[in-house]
């Protein structure tokens, strides 16, 4: 190996020991970040518990933990069926987590759900125990049959083994599109705001003017939605799979 090939080799590593130092930079940030997101969770629960009593809720924090608790058992309810009451402390921990990291992008520069790896462990949580579910209310090989479809006969049994895969295909890219619709929308935002604050910045002859904070009410609203569409869909697929008949011909 002559000379001008080690010092390309050695180049090469050096640049991919940056990268990833920043890659590991990036995660121990969403980590931290997620830690305070964590800790205001947990602080605004404490509070929340303080003011309720047999007669009624008091203070602000309260009364809304309870219509978030209100609108958590109606989507459940609503979607689910009778039984998804059970649901509700697992869709009201994804909406808080959601949520707050949401808000937690509008001011600052890292937030856990505009990074694709948080969102896909989310993703995978969701879809994960809807499977589970899945498999308690039908059993194992009830819940796979699911995924062939209706019953079509032997002569049939190519067809229903491309439905069986075209199943299989589609429960997997729920996590992508999970993750994918998430990240998309926080980190979009980010970009947006930081794209508007170097425009202005350089229009006005200065190094940063917050030109992106016109985009909070916006992003804001964002936060709210795409904590309420995953929250949704969670329910919306474990209505799927743990469907009661008698529940769906007193609804129809």
């Amino acid at each position: 190996m002559n000379p001008n090939e080690i010092f390309s080799l050695a180049l090469a590593s050096s640049e991919a020991g940056k990268e990833g130092a920043e890659h590991h930079h990036s995660l121990l940030a969403v980590f931290v970040y997620f830690a305070f997101v964590l800790a205001i969770v947990f602080t605004l629960l404490s509070v929340a518990k303080k003011g309720f009593s047999p007669r009624g809720f008091k203070g602000f924090i309260s009364q809304c933990s309870e219509q978030l608790y209100l609108f958590i058992e109606n989507m459940c309810v609503g979607t689910i069926g009778a039984h998804g009451r059970k649901y509700i402390p697992f869709i009201i921990t994804f909406w808080l987590v959601i949520f707050f990291s949401n808000v937690v992008a509008l001011f600052f520069p890292v937030a856990p759900t505009a990074d694709l790896s948080f969102n896909l462990g989310m993703a995978l949580c969701s879809i994960g125990y809807v499977q589970y579910e899945g498999m308690k209310a039908n059993g194992v090989f009830g819940h796979l049959k699911h995924f062939a479809g209706p019953k079509l006969g032997l002569a049939m049994i190519p067809i229903t083994l491309m439905i069986f895969m075209i199943e299989v295909i589609s429960e997997v890219m729920k996590n992508l599109s999970l993750t994918l619709r998430l990240f998309g929308n926080i980190d979009g935002g980010h970009q947006a705001a930081e794209a508007m604050s170097k425009l202005a910045g350089g229009a006005a002859g200065v190094h940063w003017i917050p030109a992106g904070t016109l985009l909070v009410p916006v992003k804001f609203l964002t936060c709210v939605v795409q904590a309420m569409i995953f929250c949704l869909l969670t329910c919306v697929y474990l209505s799927l799979v743990t469907h009661h008949e008698e529940e769906g011909a007193h609804a129809h």
